[in-house]
């Protein structure tokens, strides 16, 4: 299949009046996430459709970022507009304790997919809520309070959800006092643990982590919570049997397994959630982004029978005024029944299985500076080295650098909108991107590589 969208459509843009009004007005009250504000020079997007999006001054661009990896259904699809616009016309919002059938039936469609009986589904907002969400039913289900999470992780930008990621971006926020304590996961290029293969990395990744769990008390831990496929910090798929073994030791210690499926989930990886990938079964499973790809906030948390349970008779203490907004999953109505309607799922592991797998392994052969490159359906990353013996990365870890900079201004020169993260540049479009449209995006970063090779040793 290809986009339901034709990319050829020019859609309606904002003048330029316009769109240097919006800029100025930017700049002088919007207060940016993850930046410096004084020292950032953000884009105007002034139109969208399918898998481009064009600036204010009318230049159009691929977007291989799928924005924050989240518009996984593309821009714009059409029946989830309609849908959105149809809520609307009906009931625009309501509080979360009554009924609406927009919750009811995204509820129904979502615990359809998810794994095992995770038949439950709490909205949130977000993904980040949905972590610190998943996190307090497990320490209320358990009576416990450590959480475990991985080095290496992204999980969202509340105070808890923070303190769970694994990233520099925690550091300023991190006070030990949430309760977070952190383990080294399976990575195998830049491993911790001295393997050399994969079966070596995954034995002694869950050596290390039995061995924390023990010194830091199996009674004390409520939680374990890991991204079934990390996403911002690398795409680094864990290997065979990690999984299982994790989902054997919160098993044997009474800890709840949780899955973030934030960024993994819906159609990313060519399945419907990463997990089964791995035939491993969460006690909960977290998801936001692809659920509607972005159209209206919506998260939330898949919750299995025995932790449901535990709330039957006992109130849940937490709730937000927007869980389960009309408009929001309408949209993940629509969305999901057009992904199955439209095959979505099974083109996003087309893609990676016969496109950009393929491609990707051909500028690891071909590129000096590409040091390893990893992934599925359409979600990866290329790793980029100074040099491939030391594996001495592009760009610092927690950090950036000119070299990174300038390829990513190359990408948007050449018409790509890329995502960049430290020395890595992922390769995340929409999951109904075109073949010829990911053919051409490749094409990009194959000539933007030559430049990447220039700066490597």
């Amino acid at each position: 299949m290809t986009s339901t969208i034709d990319s050829s459509i020019r859609p309606v843009e904002d003048t330029p009046d316009a769109a240097r009004r919006a800029y100025e007005l930017d700049r002088r009250h919007v207060f940016h996430s993850w930046s410096a504000q004084d020292l950032i020079d953000p884009m105007v997007v002034s139109a969208a459709s399918g898998s481009h999006v064009w600036d204010g001054d009318g230049n159009k661009y691929l977007d291989f970022s799928s924005q924050l990896v989240n518009t996984n259904i593309g821009h714009q699809h059409p029946a989830v507009v309609s849908a959105i616009a149809a809520q609307a016309t009906k009931l625009c919002t309501i509080a979360p304790s009554y009924v609406n059938d927009a919750r009811s039936e995204a509820a129904r469609l979502i615990a359809g997919r998810t794994p095992g009986e995770l038949d439950k589904i709490f909205f949130t907002n977000g993904g980040a809520d949905a972590n610190e969400h998943a996190v307090r039913m497990a320490r209320l289900h358990t009576g416990r309070h450590k959480v475990l999470s991985a080095y290496r992780s992204y999980h969202g930008g509340t105070q808890l959800a923070v303190n769970l990621t694994g990233d520099p971006r925690r550091w300023p926020s991190d006070n030990a006092s949430t309760g977070t304590i952190h383990f080294f996961p399976p990575y195998l290029y830049r491993t911790a643990f001295h393997a050399t293969t994969q079966d070596e990395e995954s034995h002694r990744a869950l050596e290390h982590l039995e061995q924390l769990i023990s010194f830091e008390g199996p009674s004390t831990i409520a939680a374990l919570i890991l991204e079934s496929i990390p996403g911002t910090a690398g795409i680094y798929l864990p290997p065979p049997g990690y999984l299982q073994g994790v989902r054997d030791l919160c098993t044997r210690h009474g800890i709840i397994f949780i899955a973030d499926e934030v960024m993994s989930g819906f159609g990313r990886t060519g399945k419907w959630f990463a997990s089964e990938h791995f035939d491993v079964i969460p006690d909960l499973l977290t998801f936001a982004k692809g659920v509607n790809s972005g159209y209206v906030p919506l998260g939330g948390v898949a919750i299995s029978p025995e932790i449901a349970a535990t709330f039957g008779k006992r109130v849940y203490p937490g709730g937000l005024t927007y869980s389960g907004h009309p408009l929001a999953t309408a949209a993940a109505v629509a969305t999901i029944n057009a992904m199955e309607s439209e095959q979505i799922v099974q083109h996003a592991a087309l893609l990676g299985e016969t496109v950009i797998g393929p491609a990707l392994r051909g500028f690891a052969d071909n590129h000096v500076s590409v040091g390893e490159v990893r992934g599925t359906g359409v979600f990866w990353a290329i790793e980029l080295v100074k040099n491939r013996q030391t594996r001495e990365p592009l760009a610092p870890y927690g950090g950036s650098s000119p070299e990174m900079n300038q390829l990513v201004a190359a990408c948007k020169s050449r018409g790509l909108l890329p995502f960049a993260n430290f020395n890595r540049i992922h390769v995340v479009p929409p999951c109904n991107t075109s073949v010829e449209d990911t053919q051409t995006g490749l094409a990009i970063l194959d000539a933007v590589l030559d430049i990447a090779d220039g700066f490597a040793t």
